[in-house]
């Protein structure tokens, strides 16, 4: 053989060597990820007398969390006045904390999740140790749900954000929104008044949790396109059909890539998106044209004696370009994703906060009655509530934390620790563990609430909900710290409002085709809806 030849096979030698050298370096990549560092977590974890059920190759803990909760969803709620909702809703959590206690570890896969549900402990996640924790990155399906706006946001880009868009939820501006909040509540009170008309036992049944739909759409819309509001109700109609196709594909997201695949829904998903982002681009470029003019009539209406003009979120950012001299301040790709979010947020949040407020009424009619006897002497019988009545609504308000706290809409959230953190239990939670705080076991944990924390209680929070508990953070419906809901004020405003209107028009009683099943799919809904019997109260009230 000549010397190119042997050449030639003692590169290809070199080079198969190479390539063998690489495969082995990736395998061993590949099996420290997915076996060797879970087995030293897990390790490291139990030297610190914290455990929980043992990590399986590739799949975690997920085989079990999801067998858990597909049979605890399997059955509605025994007996159905039942409040104790959180073997149903986290049937995992519950399970496993009789074994471990209330800090263990899980596992997402080889991601380990260390669950906490001390409030301490929770108070340094959220508030004191906050720099060392970050909201963990959601799955892209869930972001298409949600948008990728505020909620997903880190680093300066969410702070940015988060300032522009805080000044528009301040109470002042909210208070705003009540006269058109109050109309469409009314308007859906006579549309339920005439079907009872229209029926021989002078009542009606509705679904609560479709209907409720239509006032809290109205809400979001004005809020998020103020003075555009017609044009933000076009737009936010096909993001509702959107977040209809993404649920759809949510709970599909264990088919790898099903998101990707060219079926019928996700060419329609895709074509949606689209038009969607055309017709706000549009909206946006016209707000921004008028942006100078709007400005000026901000500071005229701040220095007038009629409180000032309501200051819609889309407003709030293409101003805040204008303010800097810099349009994009806030991207215009940004801004998209901002309405999105404040679209799925604003109206899914709030809709089941009063689809669980209208059922836990219609459960408990002596609080019920209280209720209505509080509005009446308030509001009158037939006047909508004002901005003035509703902080007088005492009892209702304390029936809606009640509901926040049995029921809260988000039942867990999750933090990533970007460093090794030592929490003050002595605990060392090791950099990109996920934290888990499990928010409805927090608020049904017995410790802090009483023998009765499954119990439909209002007069717990006639203190204050700093109060009502026996540890001030034992309360956390809307999270805490920096990141808590920016949308908490409007939601707040919209449950008060909507039952108030409610208590004055209609008596409620649960119907007979309830199922009580409460479950979650991101958020907290009636896994069945929410169907319940109103009976008119007097003469047609004025809408005014």
């Amino acid at each position: 053989m000549d010397a190119g030849g042997a050449g030639w096979l003692s590169w290809r030698a070199a080079a198969v060597a190479v390539v063998a050298w690489l495969a082995l370096h990736v395998a061993a990549r590949v099996a420290d990820a997915l076996w060797w560092r879970p087995r030293r977590l897990e390790a490291h974890f139990a030297a610190q007398g914290v455990r929980g059920p043992p990590y399986r190759f590739l799949l975690g803990s997920v085989k079990e969390m999801v067998g858990l909760m597909a049979e605890a969803s399997s059955k509605p709620m025994s007996p159905p006045t039942s409040h104790n909702a959180l073997p149903r809703v986290l049937a995992f959590y519950h399970y496993w904390r009789k074994i471990y206690g209330p800090t263990f570890l899980i596992w997402f896969g080889p991601t380990p999740r260390l669950t906490v549900a001390e409030p301490e402990l929770v108070r340094e996640i959220f508030l004191t140790r906050a720099e060392a924790f970050d909201r963990y990155e959601a799955h892209p399906v869930v972001r298409q749900l949600e948008g990728d706006g505020l909620v997903s946001l880190h680093g300066d880009k969410w702070a940015l954000h988060r300032r522009v868009l805080t000044d528009a939820f301040y109470p002042d501006n909210i208070n705003r929104l009540v006269p058109h909040v109050g109309r469409s509540v009314a308007a859906l009170a006579e549309k339920w008044r005439a079907m009872a008309a229209a029926a021989a036992s002078g009542e009606v049944e509705v679904d609560v949790a479709e209907w409720f739909q239509a006032v809290t759409e109205e809400a979001i819309t004005r809020a998020t396109f103020g003075r555009s509001y017609d044009d933000g109700r076009v737009v936010f109609a096909m993001q509702g059909r959107l977040m209809a196709y993404a649920s759809e594909a949510f709970r599909k997201v264990l088919v790898p890539g099903y998101r990707f695949l060219p079926t019928k829904k996700n060419w329609q998903s895709w074509k949606l998106d689209r038009e969607i982002r055309r017709s706000l681009t549009r909206l946006i470029a016209r707000r921004s044209d008028e942006a100078e003019a709007e400005e000026k009539e901000e500071v005229q209406a701040a220095s007038s004696h009629s409180g000032g003009a309501f200051r819609d979120l889309l407003g709030a950012m293409i101003n805040a370009g204008e303010r800097k001299k810099t349009p994009t301040a806030i991207p215009v790709a940004d801004m998209l994703e901002e309405c999105k979010t404040f679209f799925f947020a604003g109206k899914q949040t709030t809709t089941n906060l009063l689809a669980w407020a209208t059922v836990l009424l219609a459960m408990h009619p002596e609080w019920q009655e209280r209720a209505r006897r509080e509005v009446l002497d308030v509001c009158g019988p037939d006047e909508l509530p004002s901005k003035e009545h509703l902080p007088k609504l005492k009892t209702l308000g304390m029936i809606i934390n009640e509901t926040l706290r049995l029921y809260p809409p988000a039942v867990a959230t999750i933090r990533r620790a970007k460093t090794d953190v030592r929490l003050s239990d002595g605990c060392l939670v090791p950099r990109d563990t996920e934290l888990l705080i499990p928010i409805m076991a927090i608020h049904h944990d017995a410790r802090f609430w009483g023998p009765d924390a499954t119990q439909f209680n209002p007069a717990r929070f006639a203190g204050g909900t700093a109060r009502a508990a026996k540890h001030p953070l034992a309360f956390v419906p809307f999270g805490l710290g920096s990141r808590m809901c920016i949308g908490q004020n409007l939601a707040r405003l919209e449950a008060k409002l909507t039952m108030a209107v409610l208590l004055q028009r209609f008596e409620m009683k649960a119907s007979p085709n309830y199922v009580h099943a409460p479950t979650v799919l991101m958020l907290l809904y009636p896994q069945y809806g929410a169907p319940v019997i109103f009976r008119p109260r007097g003469p047609p009230a004025a809408s005014s």
